[in-house]
């Protein structure tokens, strides 16, 4: 499909964006388990579950975030540095999709090692190379290698650990496979993003708005490419780079908030 002009794009864009960034959003979307908390440690760890059970039936990702969240007594954060071996007992018969208990402990071994170390998960996202004692030292050409090497890093930080189950590593993407990294993406989203509608928590302050990467699936490609904002037939890290390439001409500053209008018409509208 031919380009549309880019001020009516940003106009249409912009009404999706104010339809489906709006409170009545939650409820219906994973997003809902880390609003349960006001704790940000809580926020992070029940977000970060969330979204990488965030695919299939939006319901049963809810309900099977739910339900871990009640195993670990409603107190994510908690229950992660300070478990017993009785309460991983209670973990062993878990599952969602191919996420299972054996992948659940090595999650919550790592939530453990990270959080006795630093007080944010933030802080898993932002590559040695790049920072030193919370301050940038590499300036970035391109915003998307920025999020492109935080990501690969979070993902060799996080199977940094000993006695890795190979069978855990397909439960966190990285560009350097070429995944897309949807739902880290997504989770990035929620943690990063800063307005005043209530969806996203904006509880994150050293990685900018500005540098997110749209997540994208088949149904967000589906509406980019009925646009012509996406050329790129294969959906893969690329694509991802190219379609928020295009909605950087939309809002510089805050190029992910068309997840909202993307997301709506592909997967609400069915557009």
């Amino acid at each position: 499909m031919k380009k549309a002009d880019t001020n009516d794009l940003k106009v249409f864009f912009d009404e999706k964006v104010n339809k489906y960034n709006h409170p009545s959003f939650i409820q219906d979307d994973p997003v809902c388990i880390p609003h349960y908390f006001s704790k940000k440690q809580d926020i992070e760890i029940a977000g970060l579950f969330a979204a990488v059970f965030a695919w299939g039936n939006r319901t049963t990702i809810i309900n099977k975030s739910k339900e871990l969240i009640q195993l670990m007594d409603n107190t994510p954060y908690e229950f992660c540095k300070n478990h017993t071996a009785g309460d991983l007992k209670k973990l062993e018969g878990f599952k969602h999709r191919t996420f299972n208990a054996t992948d659940l402990l090595y999650f919550i071994e790592f939530l453990k090692h990270h959080y006795t170390k630093y007080p944010s998960l933030e802080s898993a996202f932002l590559q040695n190379a790049c920072f030193l004692n919370g301050k940038k030292q590499v300036d970035m050409s391109k915003k998307e290698h920025f999020i492109e090497f935080s990501l690969i890093h979070f993902h060799n930080y996080f199977f940094s650990l000993e006695d890795i189950p190979a069978r855990t590593k397909k439960h966190i993407a990285t560009p350097f496979k070429g995944s897309t990294c949807k739902r880290l993406n997504m989770y990035l989203r929620w943690m990063v993003r800063k307005d005043k509608k209530g969806v996203d928590f904006g509880i994150w302050n050293q990685i900018k708005p500005s540098d997110l990467i749209c997540p994208i699936d088949l149904h967000v490609a589906r509406v980019a490419k009925r646009f012509g904002l996406l050329e790129r037939k294969q959906i893969d890290w690329q694509a991802a780079v190219e379609l928020t390439d295009y909605l950087r001409t939309l809002d510089p500053k805050d190029p992910v908030k068309y997840d909202f209008a993307l997301f709506g018409l592909g997967v609400i509208e069915k557009f």
